[in-house]
């Protein structure tokens, strides 16, 4: 099948790159194999640096040479790119492929040394082995990928939230538990309670987002290389300061792999906060289908091939499948980078390559929760129809008020009532009237509706700061 040779998102083959290409491009900088390559030549250029800092090199770097090497990750572009790809895959100038890719990238900077460095080669990638490069370089690409793409949109779905939370805080609305008619609530109240729940895991990723640590020890996490060379050199103090520098947080003790549980715990973080949207998604699928929210029609657009009339809830559903989909990712991630045989095995260096993956499916999946949540309003005649059409449900203030009153047989009478039957308010209003009870409380009874009985719900809404 020639014809399907072309580029093009048409011909991706993931739907990350084709699809929802347009929907993923923002973490192309976070997530790309350029962006892994530019990560690490960062890593190797201010190694470089911090070794001619150094009083027992014989390394010197002027601040303006220092200036052009930073240019090399500062200014790097598409033809860096395809230099650092040609030193892996097929040779370039005298190099001859490499079939490595941090090897391609310690020649790229050897490449583009100054004239006055040009014997400083032997100095690029000193003492280190690869995973001292990778595993500083996949960090420096995470924390800003959760900080800067996927922590705003979070934030954004929680003031969405905030905002109906606030503007429907009074409309009551029936409840349900095991599916069946409950104690009536609010639509503002049961969107508090998820803009807390997401402002929780929120601040969960945010922690676990500032204790990303690094690692640079060396081939077997020794400093063996580097205390051979100078021993004299207080090489954790060096590693600890020049990891920190990065902006990140140091990891003392490792083997040649950085142990990523600090990675691992991210991702948990994050398929918290996921799981709290499917969640959402799944409710206001429900909701749509109970026609308690409608949905604005978008000019054009199709909702059934053959029914006309549909207006489907495809936001939720596209927003709940990439969820899914990212969740089943960030568990496999955060098991799978956690463990290394013995001290090294390369099996998690294509995994970590899906990391990208795994937050674009959340990118996707968050503008798709906003887009529902933005197309919905609440229809409040069918909720207050529907409340008036399930009187039963006053029966639980009705037992409650009769135990006050010492009545010790008032849930059984108002379960003899209501269990399994069609009731209405006439029937508990007979059921009133024949009560030992004081007038008082047969008026208090007499009082009770379904959409007044919804307690301090609405007041709950302003405990969304605190919870």
């Amino acid at each position: 099948m020639s014809s399907f040779d072309a580029d093009g998102p048409l011909f991706a083959v993931s739907p990350l790159d084709g699809r929802y290409g347009r929907y993923t491009k923002p973490l192309a900088p976070y997530a790309s194999e350029a962006a892994l390559m530019r990560a690490r030549v960062q890593v190797e250029v201010e190694y470089l640096i911090a070794l001619a800092d150094l009083d027992a090199t014989p390394l010197e770097i002027a601040d303006t040479d220092r200036e052009t090497l930073r240019a090399l990750y500062k200014e790097f572009d598409a033809d860096d790119a395809d230099i650092i790809k040609q030193l892996e895959t097929t040779g370039y100038k005298e190099y001859t492929a490499t079939n490595h890719d941090v090897k391609a990238v310690e020649y790229f900077i050897r490449e583009g040394l100054p004239a006055s460095l040009a014997d400083a080669g032997p100095w690029v990638h000193f003492g280190l082995t690869s995973e001292d490069v990778n595993n500083l370089a996949h960090r420096l690409l995470v924390k800003p990928a959760v900080k800067e793409i996927l922590l705003p949109e979070l934030y954004e779905t929680r003031d969405v939230l905030i905002a109906m939370a606030r503007e429907f805080r009074d409309l009551p609305m029936l409840a349900r538990t095991h599916g069946q008619p409950a104690t009536p609530t609010t639509f503002g109240k049961e969107m508090a309670v998820y803009a807390a729940r997401l402002g929780r895991t929120i601040a969960t990723i945010e922690r676990a987002s500032d204790e990303i640590s690094g690692k640079l020890a060396g081939a077997s996490g020794t400093y063996a290389a580097h205390h051979v060379a100078y021993p004299d050199v207080d090489w954790r103090a060096f590693s600890r300061e020049f990891v920190t520098s990065l902006g990140l947080d140091y990891t003392p003790l490792a083997t040649q792999v950085n142990p990523c549980d600090d990675l691992a715990a991210l991702f948990g973080a994050i398929r918290t906060a996921n799981t709290v949207l499917i969640d959402l998604d799944r409710d206001m699928w429900l909701y749509i289908s109970d026609r308690y929210l409608g949905q604005e029609t978008v000019e054009g657009e199709t909702g059934s091939s053959t029914m006309p009339h549909k207006v489907n809830p495809i936001d939720f559903e596209n927003s709940e499948g990439n969820l899914s989909k990212a969740n089943a990712d960030l568990v496999f991630l955060g098991d799978y980078i956690t463990t290394s045989r013995l001290q090294r095995d390369l099996s998690d260096s294509t995994v970590k390559r899906n990391i990208g993956a795994a937050f674009a499916y959340c990118l996707i999946a968050y503008g798709k929760v906003q887009k529902g949540l933005s197309k919905v309003v609440p229809n409040e005649k069918v909720m207050r129809e529907e409340l008036d059409a399930t009187p039963e449900i006053i029966g639980e203030a009705v037992q409650t008020i009769l135990r006050r009153e010492g009545h010790e047989d008032a849930y059984e009478r108002v379960k003899a009532l209501s269990r399994g039957q069609r009731v209405t308010l006439d029937d508990f209003r007979a059921l009133f009237d024949d009560l030992d009870v004081s007038e008082d409380v047969r008026d208090e009874l007499h009082a009770l509706t379904p959409a007044g009985y919804t307690g301090i719900a609405a007041d709950l809404v302003d405990d969304i700061d605190s919870a």
